[in-house]
This record gives structure tokens, C-alpha cells and sequence, in this order.
């Protein structure tokens, strides 16, 4: 049987096994371990587990549950609403300052969780009831915070950039810094967009009350006095304070990846339990299950995904694959158009985690040839996959935001995402035409060109 209706076969069994309802990771594992018994010497079903296990055996994933540590720790504490109410109070004056203290607090509380789902929950479960109170309307609010929540896989720490370092082999604290540039653009573009919704739902909310209609709570102005702005600065300053000492540890090779994951866990714990009171067993419960729960199940699919590129690359899938996309003559820019396409679709239906691990072994290979650095496509696949997070059929901050606004109707949290969906697309065609974007680094540096 040739190469090319093996891979076709691989490809179908995955749908149909994902679309099954199986879980993502006995999907993976599953249609793995058949082929290696249809297509592999049966000798290869006695190595599945030691083959996992040298996949996994990469320091760089000691970093995911140290990382999902720290998320958790900030994500179950009321740090998310601390961290916004004192956003809201300094920015509460400017045009659209409610929607865009959302934009910032969702920034700030990804760096620190490294989770797009904590981002959106946190954040969220203290937004939306404001900005609803304020006269935004339930799409604008859940569109705002479905957003605002996709930071968390950009900005560092970010668990899908861990893996995308790891399926690339590329260097994780490039990768962190790379996704510095693009992440402050992502929130200039979505803070614009707040502004002028803003000045347009104010202004029908005008047009109605001058026209006898009912006043909206847009028209009532809100003040809070120099006294409460300095009151509620407090409540930022530590968790800035964990951003900066993880982020300069980091950086200035002080700490690996992930010594800088455990040192972020242990300062949050710290944090939670000094400022929040928040240290008896029963408090950290939640917080360790949590944790538990989430790497178990991430790990579980990483695993799984490895084994799944493993047997693609031992079949030759993934070599015939990529040499078939090379044969294809594209120009580079036409050959990353497809697989961002590709992308796309796959996050119709797949998480970013795991598309990562089962595209990886393709793509990159071909966009390598074609002088793409990894690096800086590693930043760029990220904000596609940032889509697939807020698109339908499974964008999963959709459901986050039904599940804390089940009132909200899922046509109206749909519709309320299209326009930041619209804005990532047009960041994207920024950094291509910009690459430093998303480089930090003169365009040479990297070999990129906008030719």
C-alpha cells in the first residue's frame, strides 16, 4: 500500500475517531496504536509507552503544570476582579474606558495565568455584570471579554508557545520575547475597536433618550475621586509585581523557562496566601485540584499527540506530506497563506494544543525551506489559532462567556466576536508585512523579508 493511502487513511480514522465524542487524547491514541498494529512490526507495541515517554521527557514541559500552578493560583483568588476594578478606576473617563480596562485587565491577568479559559473566566465573571450595569450591550461585553481572553496564549508565559518550542525545537525565551510585540498590538486594536463601539452605542443611546425613549445607564457619567483611584492601586501593584519578577528572571538568564515556571507558581501561592489570606488547606484545595486536573489532562494529550506524530513520521506521512506541498511550486507567501487556511479549519474543530503537535512535523519543514523563521511563525500561527478560540463550532471562550453570561444569547456572544476575529486577521497581515513585529529584532536578524 503506497505512502500517499496510508496518510489518507490516518487522516480519515482521526476524523472519525474525533468526531466520535472520544476524547481528544484516546482519539489520537487510539488511531495511533491501530496503525502501528495494521502498518508497524508488531514489536513496535511493546515500545508505545517508552516511546511517550522520551517524547515527554523534554525539560521544557516541566514548565506546563508549574505554569497551569501559577494560572491557577491567580485564576481561583479574586485577582482577576481586583486586578480590573483598579484598571476600570484610572480609565474609566476615557471614551470606551470600561470596554478597554477589560482589553488591559485581560492582558495583564494572561501573563500572569498563561491561560486563555482562566483569562476569560476571571476576567469576565467581573466585567461583564459591570459593563451590562454601565449600558453596554451583551454582545459588545461578551465580545470584549471572549477577545480579551485569547491574549492568554500570546503573551508569556504561554502554554502553546511551550509546545510550539518544543514541536520546532526552537528556543522558548525567543519564542516569549517574540510574542511580546504582537501581543501589545493585539491590544491597541482591540482597545481602538472598544473606543469606536463605544461612541456608537453612546450615540444611539443619545438619540433614543432625546427622542423621549428611555435613558441609558451609558448617559450616567461615573466619578470616583484622586482618594479612590490611589485606594484601589494597591491591588495591582503585587500582581505587577510577579509579572515583572518572573518576566526579568526569564530574560535575564537568571532562570530557565522552567525554574522561572516554578519560581511564578511559588510567588502566587505566596501572593494568594499573604494577601488574600488564602493558605489553609482547605483554601488550596481547589487550587491544586485544579491544577491536577488540567495538566493531567494536558499532559495526557501531549503524550498522545507525540505518539501520533511519531507514527506519522515512522509511515512517512508527514515526510511525503510536506515533500508534496513542496512539489506544489508555491511562492512563500502563497505556501503560508495555505497552511494558515489550514490552520484555520483545523481550529474549526481541534484545540491549539493539538494542532501544534499534529501539524508540526508537515508544515514545518517546507516553511523552513522557503526562509520562514520558526520563530516568527510560531507567533504568527499562534494568533490563527487565537481565532479558533472565538470561531465557531468550538471556539471555547464562546462557551466560557455562556457558561458566566448563560442570559447572553450564544447568536449574540457569536456575532459579538466577529469583529476582534476580523482584527486578528488584520494583525496578521501587519506582521507579515512588518515581521519585526513579531521579531523585536531588525527583519535581517532573522533572514525575513516582506519581498
Amino acid at each position: 500500500m503506497s505512502v500517499g493511502i496510508i496518510g489518507v487513511l490516518y487522516g480519515l480514522g482521526t476524523l472519525i475517531f474525533m468526531f466520535s465524542g472520544m476524547p481528544i487524547a484516546f482519539a489520537l491514541g487510539s488511531i495511533a496504536v491501530l496503525f502501528m498494529f495494521i502498518f508497524m512490526p508488531g514489536s513496535s507495541l511493546d515500545t508505545v509507552t517508552l516511546n511517550v515517554y522520551e517524547e515527554m521527557a523534554n525539560i521544557t514541559l516541566l514548565s506546563v503544570p508549574l505554569f497551569i500552578l501559577k494560572g491557577a493560583a491567580i485564576g481561583k483568588s479574586r485577582a482577576g476582579a481586583d486586578l480590573y476594578l483598579a484598571i476600570h478606576a484610572w480609565m474609566h473617563k476615557i471614551p470606551g474606558g470600561l470596554g478597554i480596562a477589560n482589553v488591559f485587565a485581560s492582558a495583564l491577568f494572561a501573563a500572569m495565568s498563561g491561560s486563555s479559559p482562566a483569562t476569560c473566566s476571571a476576567i469576565g465573571s467581573a466585567g461583564i455584570p459591570e459593563m451590562r450595569a454601565r449600558g453596554y450591550s451583551p454582545r459588545f461585553a461578551a465580545g470584549i471579554i471572549a477577545a480579551g481572553g485569547t491574549l492568554g496564549i500570546l503573551l508569556p508565559p504561554s502554554i502553546v508557545m511551550i509546545l510550539f518550542s518544543v514541536a520546532a525545537e526552537q528556543s522558548l525565551g525567543r519564542l516569549f520575547l517574540a510574542g511580546i510585540g504582537p501581543g501589545i498590538l493585539m491590544v491597541v486594536l482591540f482597545s481602538g475597536y472598544a473606543a469606536f463601539r463605544y461612541k456608537k452605542e453612546y450615540k444611539e443611546a443619545l438619540d433614543t433618550y432625546n427622542h423621549g425613549g428611555k435613558k441609558s445607564p451609558y448617559l450616567d457619567a461615573m466619578t470616583l475621586t484622586l482618594y479612590d483611584k490611589f485606594r484601589l492601586l494597591p491591588r495591582v501593584v503585587p500582581f505587577v509585581t510577579l509579572l515583572v519578577g518572573v518576566m526579568v528572571a526569564l530574560y535575564g538568564g537568571f532562570a530557565t523557562p522552567s525554574e522561572t515556571a516554578g519560581l511564578g507558581g511559588l510567588l502566587a501561592l505566596c501572593l494568594i496566601a499573604v494577601i488574600y489570606r488564602m493558605w489553609r488547606p482547605s483554601q488550596l484545595k481547589p487550587i491544586l485540584s485544579s491544577t491536577l486536573k488540567e495538566s493531567t489532562m494536558l499532559m495526557f494529550i501531549i503524550g498522545m499527540s507525540l505518539l501520533y506524530s511519531y507514527v506519522m513520521s515512522y509511515l512517512h506521512i508527514s515526510q511525503s506530506a510536506a515533500e508534496a506541498i513542496v512539489a506544489l511550486s508555491l511562492s512563500k507567501w502563497a505556501l503560508l497563506s495555505v497552511i494558515l487556511l489550514m490552520v484555520v479549519v483545523l481550529g474549526f474543530f481541534l484545540p491549539p494544543v493539538s494542532i501544534i503537535l499534529m501539524t508540526a512535523p508537515i508544515i514545518l519543514p517546507p516553511l523552513k525551506a522557503a526562509g520562514f523563521d520558526l520563530i516568527w511563525f510560531g507567533v504568527v500561527m499562534t494568533i490563527v489559532m487565537e481565532m479558533g478560540l472565538i470561531h465557531p463550532p468550538v471556539g471555547l471562550n464562546i462557551f466560557v462567556i455562556k457558561n458566566i453570561a448563560p442570559d447572553i444569547p450564544l447568536k449574540d456572544i457569536i456575532w459579538g466576536v466577529v469583529p476582534f476575529v476580523a482584527l486578528m486577521m488584520f494583525a496578521v497581515l501587519l506582521i507579515c508585512i512588518f515581521p519585526s513585529i513579531a521579531t523585536g529584532f531588525p527583519d535581517a536578524v532573522y533572514g525575513l523579508s516582506t519581498k
